[in-house]
């Protein structure tokens, strides 16, 4: 009798699986935005389990050697905006959050969006 009253106490100590699932943290995901101005080539990744993954795959989608990686991000969205100047990266909780951002940091006008990317 004291070994099944101690089972029991015992069962009920121990979360069931949707409470335990519920405390385990979101996947973590990376992602990054490369772009080379002149030719106006872009690369992006997303959902990688690495940033320097993340970034070497952006690199590589953007196909130039003069590529250069201008944003990276972690379970977020990135954006890129560019004006007849230098290109601005900006990074959101959102889409509309990154691009909004960039577009404010372009000091040209008109700015546009030229590349974004999210995690999921």
């Amino acid at each position: 009798m004291r070994a099944a009253l101690a089972f029991m106490a015992a069962a009920l100590l121990v979360p069931a699986g949707p409470v335990s699932a519920a405390k385990q943290s979101k996947k973590t995901a990376y992602g990054a935005i490369a772009y080379e101005p002149v030719r106006r080539a872009a690369g992006y990744s997303y959902d990688f389990k690495t940033a320097r993954e993340a970034k070497v795959e952006a690199l590589k989608q953007c196909g130039e050697p003069a590529c250069e990686v201008l944003v990276s991000f972690r379970n977020a969205c990135g954006a890129v905006a560019r004006g007849r100047s230098r290109p601005v990266a900006a990074t959101g909780a959102t889409r509309a959050e990154a691009e909004t951002k960039a577009l404010r940091r372009c000091a040209d006008r008109p700015c546009e969006i030229v590349a974004w990317a999210c995690t999921k």
